[in-house]
């Protein structure tokens, strides 16, 4: 058996109605918290009434700052920072997607650390102890940023995506409640659900992945095959929420250790190049032509997956069941409403090209299983334009 090293450190609070909990949680690193969200609207505006509330009945100081936005920027968590430091908070809470959770991270960062937190990215300066508790309250099930040591952020005036990963980011608590996941839009049901896919797939595939990893990504690659199709029918459907939400966490806890692929490094570039694009849309548009480039380098691994779409590939060669997942994966981007190309998505062919030529910048294609040139990436892309939709 492969030697490795697991490590994952956040408490993770599972279940429906846990958010309830989120006061006592708070309480244990100070009484003073800064909680980061998206901007109020209609459908979210109670969970935010009630979460405050949770958090003052036991006696915590609560600033709410409520500008995050997609594809968060440095500006953003510059913002949020300086907020912190005026109010004195001990600790902060993401509470939304992916985006209010990564944000959440980089505020804990900068807001104890000298300079910006765009100094401390992954090949940078390292976010030291002083990195302010974080907790991390899901909303939907697709980042699993409620269990990784990752923020991704973006400089805008470069069109530069980026990440912070360091054991410090890790939130000390994860809340995971499926109840919260229940108004979710079916649009971001679906791209948030591809992202979790993606997630566990990409980390079994992993040149660094692991016995722990492959056993768990496998689990929660199940769950969703069977789950996501069942939440876009019906969203109030709790025992659907409760598999996707638990097959999130399983993605974030699996990327922490195996880490993630091609297609994330250059999901983030075109983040990072084009933010109307969301980083499922991304990922789902990339997909095809990644798992055709991709899938004889892990014929055993494919053939798995495959199986799992489709139980009748069971009879046949890993060999051949590894070339029909490629078909199977396409098959449920289509049933889940996300086949997509770039020019539907608003992305030029010039944009197409430099995010090509950054397709290198940041490290993740070394993790996939054939590791690709500039000029195959650009090719990918390229074909991923106007695809047939």
């Amino acid at each position: 058996m492969k030697a490795f090293t697991y490590f994952q450190p956040t408490e993770i609070v599972f279940g429906s109605g846990r958010v309830k909990e989120i006061g006592n949680i708070a309480r244990k690193f100070g009484t003073n918290c800064l909680l980061v969200t998206v901007a109020e609207f209609d459908v979210i505006a109670p969970l935010y009434r009630r979460v405050k509330q949770y958090l003052i009945e036991t006696g915590m100081i609560v600033t709410h700052f409520d500008g995050v936005i997609p594809n968060p920027t440095t500006e953003v968590v510059t913002a949020g920072a300086a907020i912190a430091k005026k109010c004195g908070a001990e600790v902060v809470i993401g509470l939304g997607g992916g985006s209010s959770m990564d944000t959440a991270k980089a505020i804990a960062v900068e807001a104890a650390h000298e300079g910006t937190a765009w100094e401390y990215l992954f090949y940078k300066k390292e976010p030291t102890t002083k990195t302010l508790p974080i907790i991390a309250v899901s909303t939907t099930s697709g980042t699993g940023s409620q269990t990784t040591p990752c923020s991704v952020i973006t400089k805008s005036d470069v069109h530069d995506k980026s990440a912070i990963w360091h054991h410090n980011i890790f939130p000390k608590v994860a809340i995971v409640d499926p109840e919260l996941m229940l108004t979710l839009p079916k649009n971001i049901t679906a791209i948030t659900g591809f992202d979790a896919f993606s997630h566990n797939f990409e980390a079994y595939i992993s040149k660094n992945t692991n016995p722990y990893v492959e056993t768990i990504a496998l689990a929660a690659i199940k769950l969703i095959v069977e789950y996501l199709p069942i939440a876009l029918q019906d969203g109030s459907n709790i025992e659907a929420r409760e598999a996707l939400a638990w097959a999130d966490t399983l993605g974030g806890i699996s990327i922490s250790s195996a880490g993630v692929t091609l297609p994330h490094g250059l999901g983030m570039q075109v983040g990072g190049h084009c933010p109307q694009v969301a980083h499922g849309q991304a990922l789902a548009v990339i997909y095809p032509e990644f798992t055709r480039y991709t899938y004889q380098s892990a014929q055993k691994k494919f053939a798995t997956v495959g199986r799992i779409f489709n139980a009748s590939l069971e009879a046949l060669s890993d060999e051949k069941a590894a070339e029909l997942c490629c078909y199977e994966i396409d098959v449920f981007l289509k049933k889940i409403d996300v086949w997509l190309n770039f020019k539907e998505l608003g992305v030029s062919e010039e944009e197409i090209r430099l995010i090509a030529r950054a397709g290198q910048v940041l490290g993740d294609y070394k993790n996939n299983p054939r590791i690709a040139t500039l000029e195959e990436m650009y090719q990918m892309l390229k074909a991923c334009y106007d695809r047939e939709i």
